[in-house]
């Protein structure tokens, strides 16, 4: 195939599944940076390993120590289930809009479209399985979360977001927009999730301080 000419083996490979198979790949990509993201995020934090008990089996004390958790695995099924499906219809249908449109008022149009359409729903998605993932056992938790945490996360999107598609414009082709995309979103969400467990630590420490 064309994708394939020209570039690493890998990368050829996966630009070739990734043609004949995009939603298949793309959940099975999403799926696997999410739970690798929750993993290296619990260790960036420094979170203390939970050990389990010393009758549980060498694989459980190995998992333990490397935080593979339930919290893990849920990370991996929102990526599979929610987050590259959910991607794959909304960047998709944004770049059909703007397919073959090189001009610098489609490139805008199309900035303006990811910020003000793309955005808001990936964010409030994001952030109601964040919350089902915690715990939230209710509608109104779910909502409390999402108009919680909305304009803070859609803030930081209305800033990678733009950068991040004048740069793809500029120097990517179209073909390799989703791993690019891939790995903006694991930096960003690797980031976040140990900014957000570092402080959810913080707390913890200093309340048992108090007590």
């Amino acid at each position: 195939m064309s994708v394939a000419k020209g570039r690493h083996p890998l990368l050829a490979a996966y630009l070739v599944q990734l043609a004949a198979n995009p939603l298949r790949t793309k959940a099975l990509t999403t799926g696997t940076l999410c739970f690798l993201q929750e993993v290296l995020a619990s260790h960036l934090a420094g979170l203390p390993v939970r050990a389990p008990p010393k009758s549980a089996p060498a694989y459980s004390q190995l998992l333990a120590r490397a935080h593979v958790d339930a919290r893990a695995i849920k990370m991996a099924l929102y990526g599979f289930l929610v987050s590259a499906p959910l991607s794959h219809v909304l960047v998709g249908e944004l770049q059909k809009a703007f397919a073959g449109r090189t001009g610098r008022g489609a490139k805008i149009a199309q900035i303006l479209a990811s910020n003000i359409v793309v955005a808001p729903i990936q964010t409030a998605t994001y952030l109601a399985s964040m919350a089902v993932i915690s715990g939230a056992n209710s509608t109104d938790a779910v909502l409390k979360t999402v108009k919680g945490g909305f304009f803070a996360v859609i803030r930081v999107m209305w800033v990678t977001s733009p950068l991040s598609i004048i740069f793809a414009q500029r120097f990517l082709a179209p073909e390799l927009w989703v791993p690019f995309f891939n790995l903006i979103s694991f930096v960003m969400g690797t980031y976040f999730n140990t900014k957000v467990k570092q402080a959810r630590l913080a707390a913890e420490k200093k309340k048992e301080s108090k007590d």
